[in-house]
């Protein structure tokens, strides 16, 4: 797969988000005839050869990017990330026990909301406190001795900020990685489970990326349905019914595409370079654009910020919108402007933006 040039107006949004244009490509073609089957990729039985290529391919390039061996499963589950927020609970937090929950923003706090549904929660850091303009230092976090395990976000796509490291516990560490999976390095072997939504940064929405070590995945102490119990989906190869064979089949794209790229090192360089420049165009803008996030938890995937007035929020959008830049409105609940700028999205994409940021701070400033 290689670069290809477009006419598409810049995608900034928040997810479902840009897909590499190369991916892109290659799923038209295999929509109408994949692998030189006469059949495409939507038509195929999901417990035929071709599917089971694209499985086995998916699950290899998974390893290779998270550098996890024999002693942890990747699965791809339905559902999506928020499906794994009582997932998770309803296998790992048992009667009696205590999950610790940093609280940083909307998901973490959708989390916490539905593992109380099946034990306590501690939030070891009530993020809600600072408005959510920062991840917490291991000093802010207050932990439960023999916690059945940490939860925590590692990048939070409405706030725009994220960890620089994981946070330090004695549990279990659980990480919901949704919008930046794969986007720079980070320890997965050393999580108990790392799981990701598809549609930010791997793929289309409707399936979730499963890293879980196996010892914990054997831990789970509560008897569930079949379709909620991670033990089940690891047996039967993550085809425990009919799965999303569409989303598993773009990300094994996607992730071929970061192979190509040089891997997460190389994701890593190219999103801080392309984060630096919207974050340059805020902070010499003279205080006329504000960062939401501290700038010790900067995300380079979802850059947030303010302008002096709702009213100049609001027209930034439309002028924007109609230089051909989509998706820049902030979440309902925050406000603002965000820029999602995930792996695939293009360098002179944040170029384009911040030459924008600086004329409009100019007429009206």
């Amino acid at each position: 797969m290689s670069a290809t040039s477009t006419d598409r107006i810049l995608n900034f949004s928040a997810g479902p988000a840009v897909m590499p244009e190369p991916v892109l490509d290659q799923i038209r073609e295999d929509v109408w005839n994949i692998d030189g089957s006469g059949i495409g990729v939507l038509e195929h039985s999901h417990r035929g050869p071709v599917i089971d290529r694209i499985f086995d391919d998916a699950l290899e390039r998974t390893r290779r990017l998270a550098g996890v061996g024999d002693d942890h499963e990747v699965l791809f589950l339905q559902g999506g990330a928020s499906m794994q927020f009582g997932m998770i609970p309803m296998n790992f937090l048992p009667e009696g026990g205590i999950a610790d929950y940093p609280d940083t923003g909307t998901w973490t706090s959708k989390a916490i909301k539905e593992a109380r549904k099946f034990g306590e929660v501690n939030v070891a850091f009530a993020g809600s406190d600072c408005n959510y303009d920062h991840c917490p230092s291991n000093e802010e976090l207050s932990l439960t001795d023999g916690a059945a395990y940490l939860h925590y976000c590692s990048n939070n796509t409405i706030y725009g900020t994220r960890y620089a490291t994981p946070p330090s516990t004695t549990a279990p560490l659980v990480c919901d990685t949704s919008s930046e999976m794969f986007a720079r390095p980070w320890p997965f072997a050393d999580h108990a489970m790392v799981y990701a939504g598809a549609q930010k940064n791997l793929g289309p929405s409707g399936v979730a990326l499963v890293i879980i070590r196996r010892d914990f995945m054997e831990s789970a102490g509560r008897e569930t349905i079949d379709m909620l119990d991670y033990r089940k989906h690891a047996k039967a190869g993550s085809r425990l019914n009919t799965p999303p064979v569409f989303g598993v089949y773009a990300m094994n794209l996607v992730m071929a595409w970061i192979e190509e790229q040089g891997g997460l090192p190389a994701m890593a360089d190219h999103n801080d370079a392309k984060a630096g420049v919207i974050y340059d165009a805020i902070d010499g803008s003279g205080g006329f654009y504000r960062g939401h996030a501290k700038s010790c938890c900067r995300s380079t995937m979802n850059v947030t910020f303010r302008l002096p007035s709702e009213d100049l929020e609001k027209a930034f959008v439309e002028q924007a919108g109609a230089e051909g830049m989509s998706g820049l409105k902030g979440h309902r609940s925050v406000g603002g402007i965000r820029a999602s700028i995930y792996n695939a999205f293009p360098a002179a994409g944040c170029d384009t933006l911040a030459s924008f940021m600086a004329d409009f701070a100019s007429k009206n400033g």
